[in-house]
């Protein structure tokens, strides 16, 4: 679902999913994009892209995070070459 918002509402996916800064600028990014957007129709998926791949690198940055703690509470899992 946050993938959606984060595709049709960059910003506010970017909000949505704990990115204050990364919504400033995609929000700076959507101005800039709109105004030169009318020329160039490509940059127009620009924020879009922006916010999808900012929302995907932070849910992957949030799995790596919990599979480094459950490592570090119970060590590594059997067979794991020391």
């Amino acid at each position: 679902m946050i993938y959606v918002l984060a595709a049709l509402l960059p910003p506010v996916g970017l909000l949505l999913n704990g990115q204050p800064f990364s919504a400033i600028f995609n929000l700076i990014l959507l101005v800039f994009c709109i105004v030169f957007g009318l020329v160039f129709h490509v940059l127009l998926l620009v924020p879009s892209a922006h916010a999808l791949i900012a929302v995907h690198m932070k849910r992957e940055d949030r799995k790596h995070r919990e599979v480094v703690e459950a490592i570090r509470q119970h060590g590594p899992p059997p067979g794991y070459p020391r």
